[in-house]
Order: C-alpha cells, then sequence, then structure tokens
C-alpha cells in the first residue's frame, strides 16, 4: 500500500441536522475531516509514530459500461448550455471523487469518454444528473465487461429477486428462461386480493439484464417488482437472445404530421406525437418485424378543391408509447446512440457506422 503524512485542518461531528467544528472526536462516532487532497475509500487514518492501517473495504468492480460523447445530432446546442467535450470530461472526473464504483477512460476518438460502473442502472442516475444539470450527450449502449480469469473468458452474474402476480409467472419464468438463467427458488405465497404472489430467485447473467425489465413489465401488466445484486464473475454462457424487432426511422428532417404518422402507424408502435421535430434516421417507432424501415412521418395531405385543411385531425392518430431514458438506453442495440438534452430524449442511429447496419 501507499503512505503519506499530511494535517487534518479541521473536524467536524453531526449535530442534529447540521454539523459542528469540534477539536476531539471519540471512539464510535462520526466524523468528517478536512484537509485531505488524495484520499480513498479503505485509506485509514491513523497516528504517524504508530502507523497500523486497518484492513481495506473491498469496492465492487464495475461490470457494465457505455460511452459519453457530444451530441453530435442535427438538433444540438437547442437546450443545453454544457456541450463540448471538455464541460463532459471535467464534469466525469469530478464524479470520480464521490463515486468510488465509476471508472472513466479516454478512447481513440477525442469527443468521446469509456464510463463503467455497477450495472445499468448506476451508469443511467449518472446520465439523468447531467441531463438536469444542462449537458447535452451522446450516449452509446450498454456492454457488459469480460474478464480473462485463469484462462478461462468469464462474464458478470446477478443474483435476481422478481416478485410477480402468481398468474403472470409462468411468462416470467419463460422469459428468464430463454435468457439462460438458472432457477434458485420459488415461493408463491396467498394476498387479500386472491390472486396470489410468486417470488422467483435467478441467477443470470448480467448481459441478460439489459432490456428484460422492460419485458416483465409488460408481461406483469407494470405489477413487477425486481431486484438485483452481484454475485460472481462466471464463465461466458455464448449468445442471448435479444430483441426481435427492428426499428422505425425518419425518412426526412421535418415535423411529424397527424397525416404522416397515421400512414406509418401499421408499421409499428410510433414513440412520437404530432408537431415533433424529428430528423432523419432518428428513431421514431417500433418496427413489428426484424430489421430498420425508414418511414416519412412528416408527410402532409394534398390539398385540392376536393378536400378541406379541417379534415387533417388527430383523431385517427394511436397515443405514442411512452420512453423513460432507462428504457431507451434498454432498448438500443449496438449500433444505436440516445440523444439526452435538459428537455427530451431521443434515439437515432450512430452516424459512424452507417455502413454497417442491417438491411
Amino acid at each position: 500500500g501507499r503512505e503519506g503524512k499530511t494535517r487534518i485542518a479541521e473536524l467536524f461531528v453531526f449535530d442534529a441536522l447540521g454539523r459542528r467544528s469540534v477539536q476531539e472526536a471519540l471512539a464510535g462516532e462520526i466524523v468528517v475531516v478536512a484537509g485531505f487532497d488524495d484520499i480513498r475509500i479503505g485509506d485509514t487514518v491513523t497516528d504517524p509514530d504508530t502507523p497500523v492501517p486497518l484492513e481495506p473495504i473491498a469496492i465492487e468492480e464495475p461490470t457494465v459500461r457505455m460511452t459519453f460523447g457530444v451530441n453530435k445530432s442535427p438538433m444540438a446546442g437547442r437546450e443545453g448550455k454544457l456541450l463540448t467535450s471538455r464541460v463532459i470530461r471535467d464534469r466525469l472526473m469530478k464524479e470520480l471523487d464521490r463515486n468510488v464504483a465509476l471508472r472513466v477512460a479516454e478512447t481513440d476518438n477525442a469527443d468521446t469518454y469509456e464510463v463503467s460502473g455497477r450495472g445499468q442502472l448506476h451508469l443511467s442516475v449518472l446520465v439523468e444528473s447531467m441531463r438536469r444539470e444542462g449537458f447535452e450527450l451522446f450516449i452509446g449502449p450498454p456492454t457488459v465487461i469480460i474478464k480473462n480469469i485463469d484462462g478461462v473468458k468469464c462474464e458478470p452474474f446477478e443474483k435476481v429477486e422478481v416478485t410477480v402476480p402468481s398468474d403472470c409467472a409462468g411468462s416470467c419464468i419463460d422469459a428468464l428462461n430463454r435468457r439462460k438463467g438458472d432457477m434458485l427458488n420459488l415461493n408463491a405465497v396467498d394476498t387479500a386480493d386472491g390472486r396470489g404472489s410468486t417470488t422467483i430467485e435467478y441467477v443470470i447473467a448480467t448481459r441478460a439484464l439489459i432490456g428484460l425489465r422492460n419485458i416483465l413489465l409488460t408481461a406483469t401488466r407494470g405489477e413487477m417488482v425486481m431486484d438485483t445484486q452481484f454475485d460472481s464473475f462466471k464463465p461466458y454462457v455464448g449468445a442471448i437472445e435479444t430483441k426481435e424487432q427492428g426499428s422505425l426511422l425518419a425518412f426526412e428532417a421535418g415535423t411529424a404530421s397527424p397525416f404522416g404518422i397515421i400512414g406509418a402507424q401499421d408499421r409499428g408502435r410510433l414513440l412520437i406525437a404530432p408537431k415533433t421535430e424529428v430528423y432523419k434516421d432518428m428513431i421514431v417507432g417500433i418496427h413489428q418485424r426484424a430489421g430498420d424501415l425508414a418511414i416519412n412521418v412528416c408527410k402532409t395531405k394534398q390539398l385540392t378543391n376536393m378536400r378541406s385543411a379541417g379534415k387533417d385531425k388527430d383523431d385517427g392518430v394511436v397515443p405514442k408509447v411512452e420512453f423513460s431514458l432507462d428504457s431507451c438506453i434498454e432498448y438500443i442495440q449496438e449500433d444505436e446512440l440516445v440523444e439526452v438534452t435538459p428537455l427530451n430524449v431521443r434515439m437515432l442511429k450512430n452516424p459512424d457506422m452507417a455502413g454497417k447496419r442491417k438491411k
């Protein structure tokens, strides 16, 4: 380990809802110490004459990583004030001071940084915090961190506990089995409404959890509670089932019209409403089949002397599917990105991977 000498500038103890400065503290008290420039979780502050360090605390290693980059979409700079790679880098480095499980690394691209954390939710919270502070970002799809342990390719696994209504347990078990999970326990109990509740415990690859939450919420009509905890690194389990549906892409830049949306509704479920601004290759819906499809949601009705402009109403428009930031991060594939701004969250095809898209 490393050793160093420094001077305590000030010592605080907690007093009701605040804190107060003191000259000394007794064993068992929780204190705040000022004056240390470089201190980490697990370091021991001790008498310099008799330095006896305590056993360091083990911090869980990151299991998932995502890329954070500069927003380069056609709508960049309209809503946020913090846009450049320098301010993004400074914000990520500042986060390292208090977020001990976070890791930040530079990439070959000067505008992109690789951020690793303990699961997708850990990183999603950071993205949401930056969005509320006024940042605009491109977020890449989450990927798990692979390790080579004793010559064996290993990936992180997590323990998952899912509580669902008993009549939905079968579909949830099927979804977990299709993603190569191993069941540990199943416990069914009666409830006051007579439906019953079932708690299912699995060990499953972290890679398989990406996108699973939305599948289980759909299968249980929103009546699902899921808790996860890191288990260990285990041998790689191979290919895991991913989403079978492609994306609906905007054919051109413009403003979505009711006429264009009504014409596109037969192709899948849309993520936008009329009068939403779109740009080329922005993801505007979920295709009902595999593969991506470009649709023209900006198409307007051709007006003639046989038609009235007042007939172009919204009464035939199906309400859009609401996607949160977490849902967007779960949805995107390796050739897609999430555009995060203070006011909107959009998805789009990665312009740097245009030649690698699936036809």
